[in-house]
């Protein structure tokens, strides 16, 4: 399967192209930088520290859309909603690591998945996915007794909070319980608050230094408390996550996806 790396420059970029080169049944067949970048023309693999793989990078998307079966895509909300547009238009396949969207983002994501398969999530990484099963399954069982807080802390650059991961376990809480996340979410405390409102879903988020992505589930009860966690210690996990599911989503029919459905996890 041919593949597009999008923000190729980028931190997540070069890991990608690294991760396709050393994956089966994947190869490289363009890498993307903005317009402006330095790096335009350099090779992709010596970019990535490998070996030159005869691909430059280049900021001509259409040039590279027709040339590929599927696009991975960790930049900004913007950019991605733009690439998610072309994408549908050349009617390849989608996948979308980047967090932050907003609710018009997101209708525009859904229209671009009327035209192809559009894979996104808050997380690539299969850990989180269980977790992100469990919390559904433990917040179907225990109700709207247990209080549930979302604990997330990420490196100093990371520019949106709460992260795409803490979003993926709220709406997997909130769905176990059959709830809206958003008429249901605490996302600030400050000051006199008052007591808890049974049934909110509270989120904290912490920022320093260099962490990957911890990321922990509090249901707490009288009496007891149960903690679901994860920890990413390398972003390489994203990127083969991200990977498979390029391949599981080659010529699938068009439609908005999860990692859930990549890893077969709705009934966990």
């Amino acid at each position: 399967m041919r593949l597009v790396v999008t923000g190729a420059a980028g931190r997540m970029g070069r890991m990608l192209i690294r991760t396709i080169a050393e994956s089966e049944g994947v190869t490289l067949s363009g890498a993307l930088a903005r317009a402006d970048s330095p790096l335009l023309g350099q090779d992709a693999g010596t970019l990535a520290g490998l070996p030159p793989m005869g691909v430059p990078v280049t900021s001509d998307v259409l040039a590279a859309f027709v040339a590929t079966d599927g696009v991975i895509d960790f930049t900004s909300p913007t950019s991605s909603v733009n690439f998610a547009s072309l994408a549908a238009q050349a009617r390849i396949a989608h996948v979308i690591g980047t967090t932050g969207f907003g609710p018009d983002d997101l209708a525009r994501l859904e229209a671009a998945s009327w035209h192809a398969p559009v894979v996104r999530s808050g997380n690539m990484s299969l850990g989180v996915n269980l977790l992100a099963g469990l919390v559904r399954r433990v917040a179907k069982t225990l109700g709207e007794n247990v209080d549930i807080e979302i604990l997330e802390m990420h490196h100093r650059m990371k520019v949106d909070a709460p992260s795409g991961t803490a979003l993926l376990l709220g709406e997997a809480a909130a769905a176990g319980r059959n709830v809206p996340l958003d008429e249901r979410s605490v996302r600030v405390r400050d000051g006199h608050t008052g007591p808890r409102r049974p049934g909110d879903i509270g989120f904290a988020a912490l920022r320093g230094g260099s962490v990957v992505g911890d990321h922990t589930v509090v249901f707490a009860a009288a009496g007891e408390r149960l903690e679901l966690s994860h920890r990413a210690e390398d972003r390489t996990i994203f990127a083969r996550g991200a990977v498979r599911a390029a391949l599981w989503a080659r010529g699938r029919k068009p439609g908005l996806y999860s990692m859930a459905d990549v890893l077969d996890l709705a009934e966990v």
